[in-house]
Protein backbone atom coordinates (compact mmCIF):
# COMPACT_ATOMS: atom_id res chain seq x y z
CA UNK A 1 0.00 0.00 0.00
CA UNK A 2 0.98 3.82 -0.86
CA UNK A 3 1.94 5.10 2.25
CA UNK A 4 2.61 8.38 0.68
CA UNK A 5 -1.08 9.73 -0.21
CA UNK A 6 -2.88 12.23 0.90
CA UNK A 7 -7.08 11.47 0.36
CA UNK A 8 -9.84 14.10 1.46
CA UNK A 9 -13.33 12.43 1.77
CA UNK A 10 -15.93 15.87 2.14
CA UNK A 11 -19.47 14.65 2.36
CA UNK A 12 -22.44 17.48 2.77
CA UNK A 13 -24.19 17.63 6.11
CA UNK A 14 -27.85 16.26 5.67
CA UNK A 15 -27.41 18.17 1.73
CA UNK A 16 -31.23 18.22 1.27
CA UNK A 17 -31.95 19.38 4.52
CA UNK A 18 -29.48 21.89 4.50
CA UNK A 19 -30.42 23.60 1.09
CA UNK A 20 -34.31 24.16 2.52
CA UNK A 21 -32.84 25.65 5.33
CA UNK A 22 -31.05 28.23 3.22
CA UNK A 23 -34.35 28.70 1.52
CA UNK A 24 -36.68 28.81 4.61
CA UNK A 25 -34.94 29.64 7.93
CA UNK A 26 -37.91 28.75 9.97
CA UNK A 27 -37.04 25.14 9.75
CA UNK A 28 -33.70 25.80 11.43
CA UNK A 29 -33.65 23.83 14.50
CA UNK A 30 -36.77 21.41 13.46
CA UNK A 31 -36.95 17.87 12.60
CA UNK A 32 -37.06 17.60 8.82
CA UNK A 33 -37.93 15.14 6.31
CA UNK A 34 -37.31 14.75 2.46
CA UNK A 35 -38.65 12.53 0.25
CA UNK A 36 -42.03 11.01 -1.31
CA UNK A 37 -45.25 12.29 0.83
CA UNK A 38 -47.33 9.50 0.37
CA UNK A 39 -47.45 6.27 2.04
CA UNK A 40 -45.71 4.75 -0.69
CA UNK A 41 -42.72 7.29 0.07
CA UNK A 42 -39.44 6.61 1.31
CA UNK A 43 -36.96 9.21 3.57
CA UNK A 44 -33.72 10.86 1.04
CA UNK A 45 -32.51 12.86 3.81
CA UNK A 46 -33.35 13.66 6.90
CA UNK A 47 -31.92 16.57 9.82
CA UNK A 48 -30.01 15.61 12.85
CA UNK A 49 -33.20 16.51 14.54
CA UNK A 50 -35.50 13.81 13.33
CA UNK A 51 -32.25 10.89 13.58
CA UNK A 52 -33.26 11.37 17.38
CA UNK A 53 -36.90 9.62 16.86
CA UNK A 54 -34.77 6.78 14.97
CA UNK A 55 -35.58 8.05 11.71
CA UNK A 56 -32.89 7.40 8.87
CA UNK A 57 -32.77 7.80 5.13
CA UNK A 58 -34.45 4.94 3.09
CA UNK A 59 -37.03 4.58 5.89
CA UNK A 60 -41.00 4.24 4.65
CA UNK A 61 -42.06 7.86 5.20
CA UNK A 62 -45.25 6.37 6.93
CA UNK A 63 -42.92 4.90 9.35
CA UNK A 64 -40.71 7.87 9.88
CA UNK A 65 -43.94 9.95 10.43
CA UNK A 66 -45.30 7.84 13.34
CA UNK A 67 -41.68 8.16 15.04
CA UNK A 68 -42.05 12.02 14.61
CA UNK A 69 -45.18 13.22 13.99
CA UNK A 70 -44.14 17.15 14.13
CA UNK A 71 -41.66 16.45 11.40
CA UNK A 72 -42.12 18.96 9.20
CA UNK A 73 -42.12 16.86 5.78
CA UNK A 74 -41.08 18.10 2.32
CA UNK A 75 -41.27 16.44 -1.59
CA UNK A 76 -37.56 18.29 -2.43
CA UNK A 77 -36.38 19.92 -5.21
CA UNK A 78 -33.81 18.47 -7.39
CA UNK A 79 -33.03 21.38 -9.89
CA UNK A 80 -32.26 23.49 -6.50
CA UNK A 81 -29.89 21.19 -4.88
CA UNK A 82 -28.39 20.39 -7.92
CA UNK A 83 -27.54 23.76 -8.33
CA UNK A 84 -26.01 24.10 -4.70
CA UNK A 85 -24.70 21.18 -5.68
CA UNK A 86 -22.54 23.04 -8.32
CA UNK A 87 -21.61 25.44 -6.22
CA UNK A 88 -19.64 23.19 -4.25
CA UNK A 89 -17.93 22.10 -6.72
CA UNK A 90 -16.76 24.74 -8.39
CA UNK A 91 -15.29 25.68 -5.01
CA UNK A 92 -13.46 22.31 -4.68
CA UNK A 93 -12.23 22.44 -8.96
CA UNK A 94 -10.85 25.60 -7.92
CA UNK A 95 -8.81 24.49 -5.40
CA UNK A 96 -7.04 21.35 -5.78
CA UNK A 97 -5.39 19.28 -8.55
CA UNK A 98 -7.71 16.52 -8.91
CA UNK A 99 -10.98 15.40 -7.78
CA UNK A 100 -13.55 13.06 -7.67
CA UNK A 101 -17.50 13.77 -7.51
CA UNK A 102 -19.25 10.25 -6.39
CA UNK A 103 -22.11 11.88 -5.84
CA UNK A 104 -24.59 15.07 -5.20
CA UNK A 105 -23.02 15.25 -2.32
CA UNK A 106 -19.56 13.66 -1.81
CA UNK A 107 -16.69 14.14 -3.08
CA UNK A 108 -12.83 12.82 -2.68
CA UNK A 109 -10.06 14.64 -3.22
CA UNK A 110 -6.15 13.45 -3.85
CA UNK A 111 -3.76 16.20 -2.19
CA UNK A 112 -1.13 13.67 -2.41
CA UNK A 113 2.49 15.48 -2.75
CA UNK A 114 1.16 18.77 -1.53
CA UNK A 115 2.61 18.53 1.85
CA UNK A 116 5.71 19.99 0.27
CA UNK A 117 3.86 23.18 -0.32
CA UNK A 118 0.69 23.72 2.15
CA UNK A 119 0.20 20.85 4.23
CA UNK A 120 -2.21 18.46 3.37
CA UNK A 121 -4.36 18.80 6.63
CA UNK A 122 -4.24 22.79 6.32
CA UNK A 123 -5.39 23.16 2.93
CA UNK A 124 -8.20 20.68 3.80
CA UNK A 125 -9.49 22.54 6.61
CA UNK A 126 -9.51 26.17 4.54
CA UNK A 127 -11.30 24.76 1.51
CA UNK A 128 -13.96 23.25 4.03
CA UNK A 129 -14.20 26.82 5.58
CA UNK A 130 -14.40 28.25 2.16
CA UNK A 131 -17.36 26.12 1.36
CA UNK A 132 -19.10 27.07 3.98
CA UNK A 133 -18.36 30.66 4.12
CA UNK A 134 -19.36 31.08 -0.07
CA UNK A 135 -22.40 28.21 -0.23
CA UNK A 136 -23.37 28.39 3.53
CA UNK A 137 -23.71 24.69 3.58
CA UNK A 138 -22.51 22.60 6.97
CA UNK A 139 -19.72 19.87 5.27
CA UNK A 140 -17.58 17.33 7.47
CA UNK A 141 -14.04 15.53 6.18
CA UNK A 142 -12.09 12.80 6.99
CA UNK A 143 -8.61 12.83 5.28
CA UNK A 144 -6.02 9.84 5.33
CA UNK A 145 -3.91 7.54 3.35
CA UNK A 146 -6.82 6.23 0.83
CA UNK A 147 -10.65 6.23 0.31
CA UNK A 148 -11.93 3.90 2.71
CA UNK A 149 -10.65 4.99 6.19
CA UNK A 150 -11.30 8.44 4.89
CA UNK A 151 -14.71 8.18 3.99
CA UNK A 152 -15.26 6.34 7.66
CA UNK A 153 -13.50 9.05 9.26
CA UNK A 154 -16.29 11.71 7.78
CA UNK A 155 -18.77 9.61 9.17
CA UNK A 156 -16.94 9.80 12.43
CA UNK A 157 -16.57 13.20 11.93
CA UNK A 158 -19.55 14.73 11.32
CA UNK A 159 -21.68 16.90 12.18
CA UNK A 160 -20.16 19.44 10.45
CA UNK A 161 -16.41 18.41 11.51
CA UNK A 162 -12.88 17.14 10.31
CA UNK A 163 -11.10 14.45 11.44
CA UNK A 164 -7.56 13.50 10.10
CA UNK A 165 -6.06 9.78 10.35
CA UNK A 166 -2.35 9.77 10.64
CA UNK A 167 -0.19 7.30 8.89
CA UNK A 168 -0.38 3.99 10.82
CA UNK A 169 -3.13 4.59 12.80
CA UNK A 170 -5.60 3.03 10.80
CA UNK A 171 -5.97 0.18 11.96
CA UNK A 172 -6.07 1.44 15.96
CA UNK A 173 -9.07 4.19 14.67
CA UNK A 174 -10.86 1.66 12.33
CA UNK A 175 -11.19 -1.09 15.86
CA UNK A 176 -13.48 -0.03 18.19
CA UNK A 177 -16.08 0.85 15.46
CA UNK A 178 -18.76 -1.27 14.00
CA UNK A 179 -18.64 -3.47 10.50
CA UNK A 180 -21.33 -2.11 9.39
CA UNK A 181 -19.16 1.30 9.15
CA UNK A 182 -17.21 -0.03 6.54
CA UNK A 183 -18.36 0.75 2.75
CA UNK A 184 -20.12 -2.08 1.06
CA UNK A 185 -21.56 -3.87 4.09
CA UNK A 186 -25.42 -3.91 3.49
CA UNK A 187 -27.63 -5.51 6.01
CA UNK A 188 -27.27 -8.37 4.19
CA UNK A 189 -23.54 -8.97 4.94
CA UNK A 190 -24.15 -7.11 8.09
CA UNK A 191 -26.52 -9.99 9.41
CA UNK A 192 -23.73 -12.59 7.84
CA UNK A 193 -20.97 -11.39 10.29
CA UNK A 194 -23.46 -10.87 13.00
CA UNK A 195 -24.48 -14.63 12.70
CA UNK A 196 -20.20 -15.49 12.83
CA UNK A 197 -20.13 -13.27 15.64
CA UNK A 198 -18.51 -10.41 14.00
CA UNK A 199 -19.72 -7.13 15.46
CA UNK A 200 -16.06 -5.01 15.61
CA UNK A 201 -14.11 -4.21 12.68
CA UNK A 202 -11.54 -5.12 15.39
CA UNK A 203 -12.87 -9.04 15.08
CA UNK A 204 -11.98 -8.80 11.19
CA UNK A 205 -8.52 -7.36 11.81
CA UNK A 206 -8.09 -10.57 13.72
CA UNK A 207 -9.35 -13.05 11.03
CA UNK A 208 -7.83 -14.88 8.99
CA UNK A 209 -7.86 -13.57 5.67
CA UNK A 210 -8.24 -16.58 3.95
CA UNK A 211 -11.37 -17.27 6.74
CA UNK A 212 -13.05 -14.23 5.36
CA UNK A 213 -12.72 -15.01 2.40
CA UNK A 214 -14.06 -18.52 2.46
CA UNK A 215 -17.03 -17.42 4.07
CA UNK A 216 -17.96 -14.77 2.02
CA UNK A 217 -16.06 -15.16 -1.11
CA UNK A 218 -14.36 -12.37 -3.02
CA UNK A 219 -16.47 -9.75 -0.84
CA UNK A 220 -15.24 -11.42 2.61
CA UNK A 221 -12.02 -10.37 0.95
CA UNK A 222 -12.40 -7.06 0.02
CA UNK A 223 -14.03 -6.48 3.48
CA UNK A 224 -10.64 -7.65 5.22
CA UNK A 225 -8.45 -5.51 3.79
CA UNK A 226 -10.92 -2.58 3.99
CA UNK A 227 -11.41 -3.30 8.00
CA UNK A 228 -7.87 -3.46 7.83
CA UNK A 229 -7.29 -0.33 6.16
CA UNK A 230 -6.08 -1.37 2.80
CA UNK A 231 -7.38 0.68 -0.08
CA UNK A 232 -5.15 1.68 -3.31
CA UNK A 233 -8.35 2.84 -5.33
CA UNK A 234 -6.97 6.30 -6.96
CA UNK A 235 -9.45 9.24 -7.35
CA UNK A 236 -10.71 9.62 -10.90
CA UNK A 237 -12.30 12.59 -11.92
CA UNK A 238 -14.60 11.11 -14.67
CA UNK A 239 -16.57 7.91 -14.88
CA UNK A 240 -17.49 6.93 -18.30
CA UNK A 241 -21.36 5.84 -17.78
CA UNK A 242 -21.83 2.16 -18.84
CA UNK A 243 -25.58 2.23 -18.83
CA UNK A 244 -28.58 4.27 -17.63
CA UNK A 245 -31.86 3.23 -16.24
CA UNK A 246 -35.14 4.47 -14.50
CA UNK A 247 -37.54 2.67 -12.07
CA UNK A 248 -41.17 3.90 -11.31
CA UNK A 249 -42.68 2.68 -7.58
CA UNK A 250 -46.42 3.47 -8.19
CA UNK A 251 -48.56 5.38 -5.14
CA UNK A 252 -51.14 2.00 -5.64
CA UNK A 253 -50.14 -0.95 -6.79
CA UNK A 254 -52.34 -1.34 -10.56
CA UNK A 255 -53.28 -4.09 -12.86
CA UNK A 256 -53.85 -1.03 -15.33
CA UNK A 257 -52.58 -2.52 -19.13
CA UNK A 258 -52.66 1.29 -20.74
CA UNK A 259 -51.04 3.09 -17.70
CA UNK A 260 -48.61 0.18 -17.50
CA UNK A 261 -47.60 0.29 -20.70
CA UNK A 262 -47.57 4.12 -21.34
CA UNK A 263 -45.43 4.52 -18.30
CA UNK A 264 -43.16 1.82 -19.97
CA UNK A 265 -43.02 3.78 -23.43
CA UNK A 266 -42.31 6.66 -21.96
CA UNK A 267 -39.16 5.60 -19.62
CA UNK A 268 -37.95 4.12 -22.89
CA UNK A 269 -38.39 7.52 -25.27
CA UNK A 270 -36.50 9.45 -22.45
CA UNK A 271 -33.76 7.32 -21.87
CA UNK A 272 -33.45 6.97 -25.87
CA UNK A 273 -33.02 10.48 -26.17
CA UNK A 274 -30.51 11.16 -23.44
CA UNK A 275 -28.46 8.35 -25.19
CA UNK A 276 -28.95 10.62 -28.33
CA UNK A 277 -28.43 13.47 -26.41
CA UNK A 278 -25.00 11.99 -24.37
CA UNK A 279 -23.95 10.64 -28.44
CA UNK A 280 -24.38 7.15 -27.06
CA UNK A 281 -25.64 3.58 -28.29
CA UNK A 282 -26.91 0.96 -26.20
CA UNK A 283 -26.94 -2.87 -27.25
CA UNK A 284 -28.58 -4.35 -24.36
CA UNK A 285 -31.97 -3.39 -23.47
CA UNK A 286 -33.71 -4.65 -19.70
CA UNK A 287 -37.32 -4.60 -18.31
CA UNK A 288 -38.01 -5.02 -14.69
CA UNK A 289 -40.89 -5.04 -12.91
CA UNK A 290 -42.02 -6.24 -9.36
CA UNK A 291 -45.66 -7.14 -8.48
CA UNK A 292 -47.27 -6.41 -4.84
CA UNK A 293 -45.63 -9.65 -3.28
CA UNK A 294 -42.56 -8.08 -3.93
CA UNK A 295 -41.42 -10.89 -6.43
CA UNK A 296 -39.31 -9.04 -9.31
CA UNK A 297 -38.57 -10.09 -12.55
CA UNK A 298 -36.12 -9.21 -14.83
CA UNK A 299 -35.24 -9.77 -18.56
CA UNK A 300 -32.72 -8.29 -21.04
CA UNK A 301 -32.05 -8.64 -25.15
CA UNK A 302 -28.95 -7.81 -26.74
CA UNK A 303 -30.08 -5.57 -29.93
CA UNK A 304 -27.82 -3.69 -32.91
CA UNK A 305 -26.02 -0.86 -31.59
CA UNK A 306 -28.82 2.23 -31.54
CA UNK A 307 -30.52 5.09 -30.07
CA UNK A 308 -33.56 5.19 -31.58
CA UNK A 309 -37.02 5.65 -30.61
CA UNK A 310 -38.70 3.30 -33.59
CA UNK A 311 -35.76 0.37 -32.81
CA UNK A 312 -35.37 0.68 -29.21
CA UNK A 313 -39.34 1.04 -27.90
CA UNK A 314 -40.46 -2.51 -29.87
CA UNK A 315 -37.91 -4.36 -27.76
CA UNK A 316 -39.18 -2.58 -24.47
CA UNK A 317 -42.14 -3.66 -25.31
CA UNK A 318 -42.23 -6.89 -26.29
CA UNK A 319 -40.32 -7.51 -23.10
CA UNK A 320 -42.94 -5.89 -21.15
CA UNK A 321 -45.20 -8.43 -22.83
CA UNK A 322 -43.59 -11.28 -21.99
CA UNK A 323 -42.71 -10.99 -18.36
CA UNK A 324 -46.34 -8.89 -17.44
CA UNK A 325 -48.13 -12.37 -17.55
CA UNK A 326 -49.50 -12.92 -14.48
CA UNK A 327 -52.17 -10.13 -14.34
CA UNK A 328 -51.26 -9.61 -10.71
CA UNK A 329 -51.10 -6.48 -9.28
CA UNK A 330 -47.66 -4.29 -9.91
CA UNK A 331 -45.31 -2.25 -8.00
CA UNK A 332 -42.97 -1.14 -9.91
CA UNK A 333 -41.45 -1.36 -13.13
CA UNK A 334 -37.94 -0.14 -14.98
CA UNK A 335 -36.58 0.33 -17.63
CA UNK A 336 -32.60 -0.01 -18.38
CA UNK A 337 -30.19 0.45 -21.08
CA UNK A 338 -26.57 -1.10 -21.14
CA UNK A 339 -23.48 -1.86 -22.88
CA UNK A 340 -23.11 1.87 -24.33
CA UNK A 341 -20.04 3.20 -26.42
CA UNK A 342 -19.72 6.10 -27.75
CA UNK A 343 -21.61 6.91 -31.26
CA UNK A 344 -24.52 8.42 -33.44
CA UNK A 345 -26.81 5.65 -35.01
CA UNK A 346 -25.39 3.75 -37.84
CA UNK A 347 -28.41 4.22 -40.60
CA UNK A 348 -29.53 1.08 -42.08
CA UNK A 349 -29.61 0.93 -45.77
CA UNK A 350 -33.23 -1.19 -46.04
CA UNK A 351 -34.93 -1.51 -42.53
CA UNK A 352 -34.63 2.75 -41.10
CA UNK A 353 -37.21 5.09 -42.64
CA UNK A 354 -35.79 8.14 -44.08
CA UNK A 355 -39.10 10.01 -42.60
CA UNK A 356 -38.38 8.74 -38.99
CA UNK A 357 -35.42 9.71 -39.02
CA UNK A 358 -35.93 13.23 -39.90
CA UNK A 359 -38.71 13.27 -37.36
CA UNK A 360 -36.54 12.22 -34.64
CA UNK A 361 -33.94 14.86 -35.58
CA UNK A 362 -36.72 17.78 -35.66
CA UNK A 363 -37.90 16.45 -31.99
CA UNK A 364 -34.71 16.06 -30.78
CA UNK A 365 -33.86 19.89 -31.43
CA UNK A 366 -37.93 21.06 -30.12
CA UNK A 367 -36.61 19.29 -27.05
CA UNK A 368 -33.36 20.65 -26.87
CA UNK A 369 -34.87 24.11 -27.27
CA UNK A 370 -38.30 23.89 -24.87
CA UNK A 371 -37.56 20.52 -22.80
CA UNK A 372 -36.99 17.27 -22.49
CA UNK A 373 -41.03 16.49 -22.50
CA UNK A 374 -41.88 19.22 -24.73
CA UNK A 375 -43.20 16.62 -27.48
CA UNK A 376 -43.45 12.90 -26.55
CA UNK A 377 -45.17 10.27 -27.65
CA UNK A 378 -48.99 10.06 -26.56
CA UNK A 379 -48.79 6.68 -25.15
CA UNK A 380 -46.69 7.83 -22.30
CA UNK A 381 -48.26 11.57 -21.44
CA UNK A 382 -49.80 10.16 -18.68
CA UNK A 383 -46.22 9.65 -17.37
CA UNK A 384 -45.52 13.65 -15.89
CA UNK A 385 -42.20 12.70 -14.06
CA UNK A 386 -39.65 11.08 -16.24
CA UNK A 387 -36.20 12.46 -15.63
CA UNK A 388 -34.82 15.46 -16.93
CA UNK A 389 -31.59 15.42 -16.02
CA UNK A 390 -28.44 14.47 -18.61
CA UNK A 391 -26.71 11.61 -17.32
CA UNK A 392 -24.03 12.32 -19.90
CA UNK A 393 -22.45 15.07 -18.42
CA UNK A 394 -20.16 14.15 -15.73
CA UNK A 395 -22.52 14.99 -12.89
CA UNK A 396 -24.58 12.29 -10.70
CA UNK A 397 -27.74 12.77 -10.95
CA UNK A 398 -29.64 13.74 -7.48
CA UNK A 399 -31.04 10.45 -5.28
CA UNK A 400 -34.41 11.45 -4.62
CA UNK A 401 -37.34 9.33 -3.47
CA UNK A 402 -39.92 8.23 -6.10
CA UNK A 403 -42.48 10.38 -7.45
CA UNK A 404 -46.03 10.27 -7.84
CA UNK A 405 -46.93 9.38 -11.29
Amino acid sequence: MNHNRSIVHMDLDTFFVSCERLLDSRLDGKPVLIGGTSDRGVVASCSYEARKFGIHSAMPMRLAKQLCPEAVILRGNSGVYTKFSESVTEVIKESVPLYEKTSIDEFYIDLSGMDKFFGCHKLASELRQRIIKETGLPISFGLSLNKTVSKIATGEAKPNNEIRILSGNEKPFLAPLSVKKIPMVGNVTYKALCDLGVKQIRTVQEMPMELMQKVLGKNGLSIWQKANGIDNSPVIQYHERKSISTERTFNKDTTDVLKLKGIVIAMAENLAYQLRRGNKLTACVTFKIRYSDFQTHTQQQRIPYSSMDHNIIPIVLDLYNKLYNRRLLVRLVGVKFSHLVEGGHQIHLFEDDEKLLHLSLAIDKMRERYGDRAVINAAGMEAKTISRWNPFNGEPPPLLANRRQ
